[in-house]
């Protein structure tokens, strides 16, 4: 399947606002991420059913699915930022028309449950999507680390040969060595609920990425033991463990999910290059990942590099 790399962002663009997963709690971050980007140069067109509660899954699904159809027809949106995460995203793949999608590749962002849309979007298509910063949830307020990831992958074709970790996210190298790959990847929950879909991209020389929040250490354990035992740890060619937040932090939890990750790094379950402390997950300082691009990471003890190896995004 031939990969569809959007058009970059410009100033002056359109970007389309649509809610596939949770509803948000707090209006006001909507306005105030609506003002970022209109601050930031870019126009901005809400969905008709954005922020849309409503009970049963039948009608949300239906009103979700015309937002999301509606974007990708509009000729005027040049991107599609979602506004949450949450859940209800894998409920639209089996009718999405993903015919409409690769016809019109644009770009599309989001993280934790829109793992179910980025992943679904790649198997079907081949298009290029964005694991990064939402409405509600960074972009009412970004840290400068999540701006300059956000805006450098989405408008400059050359920033993705070179991303860097945050600071304040120490890399620990689990084993060291080269590889390259398709990113694949994202919430560990909601991508092991994909494992014997046809939406789950194939693992094979992929660069697998995941991050996950408020899972205790026992059930990471679980999903991790799923993909193994389904065989994708081993055709991945190296993973990159993101921050996995809340339940972790407890005492005697940190030191049982490092263990773990030691655990399915070890060549019994894959043979390539591991890392973990990655910038991205349900945290302040995000890391926008391109899923679907072809990457190289790299990792020792003392040396970590993880460089795009063709345009994520066109001119």
């Amino acid at each position: 399947m031939k990969t569809l790399v959007p058009k970059a962002l410009r100033k002056g663009d359109t970007i389309g606002l649509i809610s596939p997963s949770s509803h948000c709690s707090y209006p006001d971050r909507i306005q105030l991420a609506v003002s970022y980007l209109e601050k930031n140069g870019y126009r901005v067109k809400p969905s008709v059913h954005l922020n849309r509660i409503d009970t049963d899954p039948s009608i949300a699904d239906t009103e979700k699915l015309q937002d999301l159809h509606d974007m990708f027809s509009d000729p005027s949106i040049s991107a599609i930022v979602c506004l949450r995460g949450g859940a209800g995203a894998s409920r639209l793949l089996k009718k999405i028309d993903y015919g409409l999608i690769a016809s019109n590749p644009k770009i599309l962002v989001g993280y934790s449950d829109i793992t179910a849309l980025s992943l679904a979007v790649f198997s079907q298509t081949g298009m290029i999507s964005f694991s990064g910063p939402m409405l509600a949830t960074e972009l009412h307020e970004p840290t400068p680390y999540t701006e300059e990831h956000f805006w450098g992958i989405l408008t400059a074709p050359a920033y993705a040969r070179s991303l860097h970790n945050h600071e304040s996210h120490a890399i620990t190298c689990v084993r060291e060595g080269a590889a390259e790959g398709r990113l694949i990847g994202g919430n560990l929950s909601v991508l092991s609920s994909m494992i014997g879909t046809p939406y789950l991209p194939a693992f094979c020389e992929t660069l697998l990425f995941l991050e996950d929040i408020n899972e205790p250490a026992y059930r990471i354990d679980r999903m991790l033991s799923h993909l193994g035992n389904a065989g994708l740890l081993a055709e991945s060619r190296g993973i990159l463990f993101g921050q996995f937040s809340g339940e972790p932090e407890k005492a005697g939890e940190a030191l049982r999910l490092e263990k773990m990750f030691d655990y399915y790094s070890a060549p019994a379950h894959m043979n390539g290059p591991v890392m973990r402390g990655l910038s991205y997950g349900h945290i302040r300082n995000l890391m926008t990942i391109p899923v679907g691009a072809r990457f190289r990471m790299e990792i020792s003890a003392s040396t970590f590099t993880l460089k795009a190896l063709e345009p994520v995004v066109q001119e």
